[in-house]
This record gives structure tokens, C-alpha cells and sequence, in this order.
């Protein structure tokens, strides 16, 4: 089993650095093409130079032509014709002023033009740069010289006894020659000397050195004894990293077995409150999946900083090295750069942040103090400390993002800005209905229309108030009903509060009874003040009253009015009300006929209960009178 395991590990190991070596080889491809296409840009924008250039250089050889020809008349002239070498003496320094008037020209040329010129590498033996090409010689392109350089210096490695100094230079008229033997390898102008900010004898001196030590160089490392070393090293460097990488998904299995056995241990489950996230199965699931990805990035890591060591050992590969580590560390001193950059609008963010935090907390502290009643501010209730607070936190963090805004990364960037107006859009198409909602529930904090706890009635809901939020008020109906309703909609409807005084001055309870005019009113009266006196939670004082409300045809209304403090249980009040005005009218012998009730009286019963009637109670005989046949 152990076995099999490596095995499989072994090939995982082998396709991550496939993967790694695939990514660099598409990485570079992707450079040289970009580089190619500046160098092609930056070079056809070079060509009105390049004309130029190409007119001096044919003015000079035509003055280098004719100055030839003068020092040729001035050899042959005789030592007697003074007059004649007058002349030729004065044509000569004129063509030197020329040619040196003609130098500062072309050197400015240059110099101006180096920034936009991209040169042409003349490559080395390991995919290296030895010198770059500027300037084209006659018919030939600054990249056919290159070209045709590395060419013939490539060649130069075939060369048995090449050794040091197996190069040398030899003047011409007016270029600088680098010969092996009798073949050129470069000829150097005096363009290339002015492009390299060189005269052509010092130039000539340092790309003879360089050439030379180039060759050596590739000599070296290709000889039998280096590529045995090299391949030493090789063998050695992966059995180093085929080491490292074996103990490291050692140790990640060995933390994989750890936490398993830690499974309702250590690992029982995350809990918020009450509530179970994630149960122990859960939470081990997951922490095995976050070993497992984070042993494969150590793995590729490791595998991805053990590259540069491998193409270090050859050296067709040493320039990869560079290559790969910028990778990681240009990116690295990307990110330091920016937040040392940062730093100071960091700081200036904190402070800020830090300002308006106090702010708020000072705002709190007096929230606290008026909530507890320790201080009071005329015509600022209690209950008005928190909304207010609320209001006044929003307005502090807002005005704050405000302030920083502009100190945020990317603040000024059109993307950001687009992205802000987008939201901003959504909010305000949003939530409109929201916004109405939200003002009426301000207004309706501030009008003390309600609180908490007290039994209203908003439209058609009648109910206690168990929550008040800036959208909605809830309410609990006597039958557990709990009913929302829109801010908006409460101010848009009558309110009615049947909690607000009832503390203080007491709620009216009230009941209307209709009896017959063969009641007297005013026993109607006592009646149905014992019956409000006889209900629980109506109070004694101020003390129950009756109003006569209308006198109809079969009957008088009477209405009893009884104060209670308890308007949360008005549905109990009025039950036991209606009951003990059913027992009292009972008891006092008072019949309840109306309305809308007929009765006819002889022979029935009355409608009051048999238990409230005299045990001796008859009902009453059928009266008959009869008259006789002459009694008309």
C-alpha cells in the first residue's frame, strides 16, 4: 500500500513540474512575440532617421574620397610650389572642419534617437546577448548585421586551436576591422562607436574581449568533463527535491491523520448561538479539503523555486533563472511599493476613522444619559435618545466615508467611479418604496404616536405594538395575530391609541343596553352601574356613569361608561361587563326585550333564567272573558 502511494505521489509530482514548465515556455513565447512587435514598430519609425544617416555617411565618403586625392596631389607636388600647397593645405582643413562639423551633427542625431532605437542582439552560444546592432553598413540592415555576426562567431567554436588573443584588429580608412585569421567577423563604423557613446578603438578593444571570452566560455562548458559534472549536479538536484517533496507530503499526511483523530475532540463543530454552521463530520470535511490544496500549493511552490536551481546547472537555460524568481519577486516589490506608497493616506484614514469613532461614542454617552433620565432637555423625551442616536450615527458614517473616499486605492479610476453610480442607481430605483417607508417611520418616532407594548388600532388592525422598525410596525392581535404594517400606511390612516393615558387618567370602557319604557331609568341606572362595579379591572374611581343615548320607539338606549387602566385586556372587560349586566338585570327582575323582540305575555313564561325567579313562581293563567249572546 505505502508503495502505491508514492507512486501515485511520484506522478503528481511529475505533472505539476510539466504544468510549471509549460507555463514558463508559454510565458516567454508570449514575450518574445511582444518584444518583436515594439522592436517592429519602434524600427519603421526609424526610417526618416535612417535616411538621414545614410546621406552623411555618403557626404562623408565622398569628402573621405576627395581627401584622399588631395594628400595624393600634395605628395607629388614639388617642394618649390608653395602656392600650390597653399591651396591644397587650406582645401584639406576645410574638408576637416566639414568632417568634424559633420561628426557633432550625426553624435546629436544619435543621441537624441538612442531612446526610441531598439538594437539588434548579436546572440552568443547560450541563448545570450553578447552586443547590439544600431546602424546598417551599406546595403546591409542593423538586424542582417547581427545576423550575420552570430553566425560567424558561432563558428568560432568549431575552431580547434582558438585561445585567447586568437582575434585581432585592423584599421581600415574609415572602419575598425575584428578578424580571426582572414575572416571578418565584424566590422565596426564609426557609427557604432558613437551609438555605443565609444570612439572605434576602444569599442573595437571591448568587443574583441568580449568574443573571445564568449567562445572560451562556450569551450568550457561543453567539454566531456563539464557535462558529466553538470549531469552529476542533475541527478543530485532531483533527488534533493524528490526528498523535499516526499517528507513535505509526509508531514501533510501526518497533519491529515492528526486532525481526524482530533474529530470531537478538539474538532466538535462550529456553533453561532444556537446555531449548528458546521457539525463536527462537517467541520473535519473541510479542514482536510484546506490540507490537502494547501499540500499541493506547497508542493508546486516548491517544486516552482527549485526551477531556478536546475536551469542555473546548464547554461543554454541560466537566463530562465532570472526569469522565473522576478515572477515572484517583481510582484512581491510591486506590492511592498504600493503600500509604502499607501502608507501615508493609510495613516490619514485611521486618523479620520478614529475621530469620527470618538464622535459617535460621545454621541452614545449622551444617548445613555438622556435613555436614563440623567439628563433632561426641554421638550426632548426619552424614548426619542435611541432614534435619534440611530439617525445621527448614520449621518457621522456617511460624512466619514465622505472624507475618505478619496484616500481609498483606485478611488479616481473609471471603474470605480462606474461601479459607484451603478450602485447608487440601484439604491435609488431600489428602494423607493423603502425611502417612503423609512421617512414615515422618523416622522412617527418623533410624534409619539406609539410605543411599545401599547394597544392601537392603525386602519382596521387592532392590536398591541410589539415592534417598531424605520419600515414596518408590528402587531399582535388579541387573537395572536401578529400583522405588519407599512410605516407608510399608518401615516396615511387614523391612529388610535388606547394606552397613551389610560396609565394617568384611565381608558372609558363602554356598552350599550336598550330596555323597554316599562323600565324605570332609574333602576336601568343602578343596574348597570353594580354591574360595571362588580367587573375586575374596572375601577372604583372615577366611578362608573350611564348616558341615556337615545329614546326610540319600542325602547331607551342606555350606555354605561366605567373607567379601566388595563386597555390591553379590553376583550376580557367587555365579556365580564356583558355578563354582569345579564346577572343584575336578571336579579332586579329586568327583562332584556329589546331589540327587535316580541312577546306575548299571558300564559308564558318571562324571559328571565328559572334560577333568578321565586321558588314559587307560577306562570300566569290565559285570561278569557265571555260575553253573552244579549250582552251586545
Amino acid at each position: 500500500m505505502k508503495h502505491s502511494i508514492l507512486s501515485r505521489s511520484s506522478r503528481r509530482m511529475i505533472l505539476v513540474f510539466l504544468i510549471c514548465l509549460l507555463g514558463i515556455a508559454q510565458a516567454n513565447a508570449q514575450k518574445d512575440s511582444t518584444l518583436k512587435s515594439v522592436d517592429s514598430t519602434l524600427n519603421t519609425g526609424m526610417d526618416a532617421f535612417r535616411r538621414n544617416m545614410a546621406e552623411t555617411e555618403a557626404l562623408q565618403l565622398a569628402d573621405s574620397l576627395r581627401r584622399m586625392a588631395l594628400e595624393e596631389e600634395l605628395r607629388a607636388l614639388k617642394t618649390t610650389d608653395n602656392l600650390s600647397k597653399v591651396k591644397l593645405q587650406a582645401e584639406l582643413e576645410e574638408l576637416s572642419r566639414r568632417d568634424s562639423l559633420r561628426y557633432a551633427n550625426k553624435k546629436a542625431r544619435i543621441d537624441s534617437a538612442r531612446g526610441n532605437t531598439v538594437g539588434f542582439p548579436v546572440e552568443g552560444f547560450f541563448n545570450d546577448t553578447l552586443f547590439l546592432m544600431y546602424q546598417g553598413l551599406g546595403s546591409f540592415s542593423a538586424g542582417e548585421r547581427a545576423n550575420a555576426a552570430s553566425q560567424r562567431i558561432h563558428k568560432l567554436s568549431t575552431a580547434f586551436n582558438f585561445s585567447k588573443d586568437s582575434i585581432h584588429i585592423e584599421k581600415a580608412e574609415t572602419t575598425t576591422n575584428l578578424l580571426y585569421g582572414e575572416t571578418i567577423i565584424i566590422v565596426i563604423t564609426e557609427n557604432d562607436a558613437l551609438w555605443n557613446n565609444k570612439n572605434q578603438d576602444d569599442l573595437a578593444i571591448e568587443l574583441k574581449a568580449v568574443i573571445e571570452s564568449a567562445v572560451l566560455k562556450y569551450k568550457a562548458e561543453t567539454s566531456l568533463l563539464e557535462w558529466l559534472k553538470k549531469i552529476g549536479l542533475t541527478v543530485l538536484f532531483f533527488f534533493i527535491v524528490f526528498l523535499i517533496v516526499k517528507y513535505t507530503l509526509r508531514f501533510f499526511r501526518w497533519v491529515d491523520l492528526k486532525v481526524v483523530k482530533q474529530e470531537g475532540r478538539k474538532f466538535s463543530g462550529v456553533k453561532i448561538r444556537n446555531y449548528t454552521l458546521f457539525d463536527a463530520r462537517s467541520q473535519i470535511r473541510i479542514l482536510r479539503f484546506a490540507i490537502k490544496a494547501v499540500k499541493w500549493l506547497v508542493v508546486a511552490f516548491l517544486i516552482y523555486i527549485s526551477l531556478p536551481f536546475l536551469f542555473a546547472i546548464f547554461p543554454w537555460t541560466e537566463g530562465l533563472t532570472g526569469t522565473l524568481l522576478g515572477y515572484i519577486i517583481d510582484p512581491l516589490k510591486s506590492i511592498a511599493l504600493a503600500l509604502w506608497n499607501y502608507f501615508p493616506d493609510l495613516i490619514t484614514m485611521l486618523v479620520i476613522a478614529t475621530v469620527f469613532r470618538y464622535i459617535i461614542k460621545a454621541v452614545a454617552y449622551f444617548k445613555r444619559e438622556i435613555e436614563n433620565g440623567k439628563l433632561t432637555l426641554p421638550g426632548f423625551y426619552p424614548d426619542w435618545a435611541n432614534p435619534t442616536f440611530q439617525i445621527t450615527r448614520v449621518i457621522l458614517i456617511s460624512f466619514a466615508l465622505v472624507v475618505i473616499f478619496p484616500y481609498i486605492p483606485g478611488s479616481d479610476s473609471p471603474v470605480f467611479r462606474g461601479v459607484s453610480v451603478f450602485l447608487g442607481f440601484l439604491f435609488t430605483f431600489g428602494s423607493a418604496g423603502s425611502l417612503s417607508n423609512i421617512m414615515a417611520g422618523v416622522v412617527l418616532t418623533y410624534m409619539r404616536v406609539y410605543r411599545i407594548g401599547d394597544r392601537v388600532k392603525l386602519g382596521d388592525v387592532t392590536g398591541d405594538v410589539i415592534e417598531k422598525s424605520l419600515l414596518v410596525t408590528r402587531i399582535r392581535t388579541i387573537k395572536n395575530e401578529i400583522i405588519s404594517v407599512p410605516n407608510s400606511s399608518v401615516m396615511n390612516s387614523h391612529t388610535i391609541n388606547y394606552s397613551s393615558d389610560a396609565p394617568e387618567k384611565g381608558l372609558i370602557i363602554h356598552s350599550t343596553v336598550t330596555i323597554g319604557y316599562d323600565v324605570p331609568w332609574k333602576n336601568m341606572h343602578d343596574a348597570l352601574i353594580e354591574a360595571a362595579g362588580r367587573t375586575e379591572f374596572i375601577e372604583k374611581e372615577p366611578s362608573p356613569f350611564v348616558l341615556q343615548t337615545s329614546l326610540e320607539d319600542f325602547y331607551v338606549a342606555y350606555q354605561i361608561n366605567a373607567y379601566t387602566k388595563a386597555p390591553n385586556k379590553q376583550a376580557v372587560v367587555y365579556s365580564n361587563l356583558h355578563q354582569h349586566i345579564q346577572d343584575v338585570c336578571n336579579e332586579r327582575g329586568i327583562e332584556i326585550l329589546s331589540p327587535h323582540y316580541r312577546a306575548a305575555r299571558d300564559g308564558n313564561m318571562t324571559t328571565i333564567p328559572a334560577n333568578y325567579l321565586d321558588k314559587n313562581y307560577v306562570a300566569p293563567k290565559f285570561g278569557v272573558e265571555w260575553k253573552g249572546a244579549n250582552s251586545g
